[in-house]
């Protein structure tokens, strides 16, 4: 099977989202061939270069967001009215989104536009010009355009064309061909958004099946990003209806829909997707990375609490040291290691950690003197790779009690980490963390430092308990979390999809007719037809056959993906069609 498969700041570049799932992903499911279809988001992700590629990849194509990709192709007359007309259908859908029919005003304006930018070049010129000004203007002041939008004046729709023409870049790209997007089997999206508009293009022009899977919300990741952001409440309001709708037609048109974990489920069948097309497929870890550690019997230091993952604001480090401070009271004793990586980290996630050590300092001052002292100070932040912590693994061996205190949180991967490795844990409730321990580790409020605390005592003083929360949370992290579950969900629906929603597409011979009886009905049997057998025909075999009379011919049936049957000399069902990319 040939699989498109399109990511959006990701893989195959070496930083990124996705980056490792998808490499896991491609690596596990060798019995594809892979074409990777890749939008990039900076200069400075690009310059990163790709990580190194297996040799079932057969194909990438790449395309910047954050780069004009202006062609010189201008409109005529025709095609700017034309374009005009596409433009304002899409301005409307996002000036009045909740209005009966936006849906449908959206869809008719993006594909539209879609079509217009395969016929006569991309789009650029024309989605930057005084017409698409214009058409926005119209749409902004329309009766029954949302009220957040009457305020736009003519910055704000400058602004916000220009967003609109990075967002709808994808739209101009070369890759809807018959040699591209045209000629693989399943589209597989590893994002929503963006990264989705060629699946969505696939479909429409080839007829190829859709898979989306979010591991991440990208609708909620807009919306919370478009806060930090100095643009207007008008410009705001049309990007996050644009985003909306978007994410609303890709959950329509697609075939099957992989969310990551509940949180993100309920997410989707908010925007509209359908619960017969949600299917749950929890991310695959590695779980050998930390087998020593959970199948060890030592279970760590049992005054110490650990805290493993990125430094920024929404992991609520303030919260964990205020609530700290309440445990040193009752176990003096207590420690807690802050183990987190500088990699990638970014101006206010710098100031966020010297915040943060600036109050741990604050708070647990020189206790040399104390009756309880321990030595020296009894909180740490620690980096990922030094002298201390050479391993991720040794930060999790290092306490008995893993704690993660974050107010938004997706699927949490550092609790799955101490899953693993056997470890117990107190967790806030957000995002998937419920979902994710089942019951194996205590869960408070997020924000309450109070009752972080008292869970953090409660185990620190029930060595059983810890030791009985770790076992379970080992065994349900095995059945659920790892990479070969992973695996084996996308490999059987890479079979059913294949299965059931088959790309028909016309065979032609070298003189551009069409063949007659090309695609024999065995070529859409999602089985591969093995074996060098010459007969071609049901009688070609002997012995054994169901029902008395039929015999089972030399080309078995196995479980392996489909290849299509060529209609080329020498070609039959026993000899399996050679696809290069």
């Amino acid at each position: 099977m040939r699989i498109g498969l399109l990511t959006e700041g990701g893989y195959p570049y070496a930083t990124g989202e996705s980056r490792l799932w998808c490499d896991r992903l491609v690596r596990g499911l060798a019995q594809h061939e892979y074409d990777i279809y890749a939008l990039s988001r900076s200069a400075h992700q690009e310059a990163g270069g790709w990580i190194p590629l297996p040799p079932q990849v057969r194909r990438v194509r790449t395309a910047p967001l954050w780069a004009p990709q202006d062609n010189g192709s201008t409109y005529g007359r025709r095609e700017r009215r034309r374009f005009a007309g596409h433009f304002s259908e899409l301005a409307g859908a996002i000036c009045a989104p909740d209005e009966e029919g936006a849906g449908e005003r959206f869809a008719a304006g993006l594909y539209g536009l879609a079509e217009l930018a395969g016929e006569h070049g991309g789009l650029h010129a024309a989605l930057r010009s005084e017409t698409a000004v214009r058409a926005l203007e119209a749409a902004c002041r329309a009766p029954g355009a949302n009220r957040a939008v009457h305020a736009a004046r003519v910055p704000d729709y400058l602004e916000c064309v220009d967003l609109l023409e990075r967002a709808l870049r994808p739209l101009s790209l070369d890759w809807y061909d018959d040699e591209s997007l045209g000629a693989v089997d399943l589209c597989h999206a590893a994002s929503g958004g963006p990264a989705a508009l060629p699946g969505l293009l696939g479909k429409r022009f080839f007829g190829v099946p859709l898979l989306v899977t979010e591991y991440g919300v990208q609708l909620r990741a807009r919306y919370l990003a478009a806060g930090d952001t100095a643009r207007s409440a008008p410009v705001r309001a049309l990007l996050a209806a644009f985003h909306g709708r978007l994410a609303a037609e890709v959950y329509d048109r697609a075939t099957l829909i992989t969310p990551g974990n509940t949180h993100a489920r309920r997410w989707q069948e908010r925007c509209g997707a359908d619960r017969a097309k949600l299917r749950t497929v929890y991310p695959g870890m590695e779980a050998d990375r930390f087998a020593a550690v959970g199948e060890g019997d030592d279970g760590g230091d049992p005054r110490t609490l650990v805290w493993v993952g990125r430094v920024e604001p929404t992991k609520d480090l303030v919260s964990l040291l205020h609530a700290f401070a309440e445990v040193r009271k009752a176990q003096p004793q207590a420690r807690l290691r802050l183990v987190h990586s500088r990699h990638g980290q970014g101006a206010e996630a710098a100031a966020y950690l010297a915040h943060c050590e600036a109050l741990a300092a604050q708070l647990f001052p020189d206790e040399a003197a104390d009756a309880h002292a321990v030595g020296d100070n009894p909180v740490s932040f620690e980096e990922i790779g030094g002298p201390e912590v050479p391993d991720l693994a040794d930060a999790y061996a290092a306490g008995s009690v893993v704690v993660l205190s974050s107010v938004v949180e997706g699927f949490p991967v550092s609790l799955v980490e101490a899953m693993f490795c056997g470890r117990a844990t107190v967790s806030t409730d957000v995002g998937a963390v419920v979902e994710v321990i089942g019951g194996t580790g205590l869960v408070v409020p997020p924000r309450n430092p109070r009752a972080l605390a008292d869970a953090c005592v409660a185990l620190l003083r029930d060595p059983e308990r810890r030791e009985r929360l770790g076992a379970a949370a080992r065994a349900r992290a095995l059945e659920l979390f790892t990479v070969e579950q992973n695996l084996t969900a996308f490999r059987g629906i890479y079979l059913e999809l294949i299965s059931h929603c088959p790309v028909r597409r016309e065979a032609v011979g070298t003189d551009g007719e069409p063949l007659l009886f090309a695609h024999p009905a065995e070529a859409y049997v999602p089985v591969r037809w093995a074996g060098g057998g010459t007969s071609g025909g049901a009688g070609g075999g002997s012995g054994g056959g169901v029902g008395g009379g039929i015999s089972t011919p030399s080309w078995a049936i196995t479980a392996d993906p489909p290849h299509r049957v060529s209609a080329g000399a020498g070609a039959g069902p026993g000899r399996p069609e050679r696809r290069d990319a």
